[in-house]
């Protein structure tokens, strides 16, 4: 599936508004005062706490080249709080924009893939795993078993990231708070299997995260939570479903195995904080 910058600016603009979303549910809720966020050309710069995968620059370097005045602001913010400066820049933005960062002081941290998929074509599910939507009486087990399947790394790819173990917690957390993700349980042998989650900005499908417990891993949980979701999506009138991943990593493959297909990359840059 070929990829347009207009599409790559779509994709990267629901980006932005989930990261929006997060946040202004977290600052609703009280729980990090010292949230803020701050609108970047078409893009958002946002902050929720230290170490929260939230603090970042996204949607950015389109149009016109990343605005270094605006970018100035929240960088001195940043730096206030003692946190670097994290850019998320697709590869289909304008190159002036990765230009102007670098020579700011920015290096590379790593790449994250965005890949696509049309949902023109339905997707089988996978009859041995029962998944189901997740409710107020079972919103706990999917906490729990989100944060125990991400913690635990099936050690492929070469992701930009680590997080620990209360990072995670919180960033699950800080998701809970906002009312506008689907979520998913899977079930395999009448066991818990793993969670998923999904939200719908406009036509397009953001799968935003899916983990399977170790033990029920290569038994095809994966799979179905992809194919609940886009089944899922495509009743709710998506025309477009994305995800991210790491670079090489098994989730990269087994959405590939489902139609997805490598749409463009994001550069991680960061100016760290002294």
């Amino acid at each position: 599936m070929f990829v347009s910058r207009a599409m790559a600016v779509r994709i990267d603009h629901a980006e932005a508004a989930l990261t929006r979303s997060v946040v202004e549910a977290v600052l609703a809720s009280g729980r990090a005062p010292g949230a803020f966020l701050q609108d970047l050309g078409s893009g958002v710069a946002a902050y929720l706490r230290p170490g929260s995968p939230m603090n970042k620059v996204i949607g950015v370097g389109f149009g016109e080249p990343i605005d270094e005045g605006a970018l100035a602001v929240f960088e001195r913010e940043l730096r206030m709080r003692g946190e670097p400066v994290r850019v998320e820049l697709s590869t289909l933005a304008l190159p002036e924009s990765a230009a102007r960062l670098t020579a700011r002081g920015y290096g590379l941290l790593g790449f994250e893939n965005v890949l696509v998929r049309s949902m023109a074509t339905a997707t089988a599910p996978v009859a041995e795993v029962r998944v189901e939507r997740v409710n107020a009486g079972t919103v706990n087990a999917w906490r729990k078993a989100t944060v125990v399947a991400v913690a635990s790394s099936d050690e492929s790819g070469a992701p930009a990231d680590q997080l620990s173990l209360a990072e995670i917690a919180a960033a699950i957390e800080d998701m809970l708070e906002c009312g506008n993700f689907e979520r998913y349980l899977a079930f395999l042998d009448g066991e818990l299997a793993g969670a998923a989650s999904m939200r719908m900005h406009g036509t397009v499908a953001q799968l935003t995260g899916s983990a399977t417990l170790p033990a029920q891993r290569r038994r095809g949980v994966q799979a179905a939570l992809i194919a609940a979701r886009l089944e899922e999506a495509r009743a709710r009138g998506a025309d477009l479903a994305v995800i991210t991943t790491a670079p090489g990593s098994q989730s990269q493959a087994n959405v590939m195995k489902h139609g997805f297909a490598l749409a463009y990359a994001r550069a991680i840059l960061v100016l760290p904080a002294t």
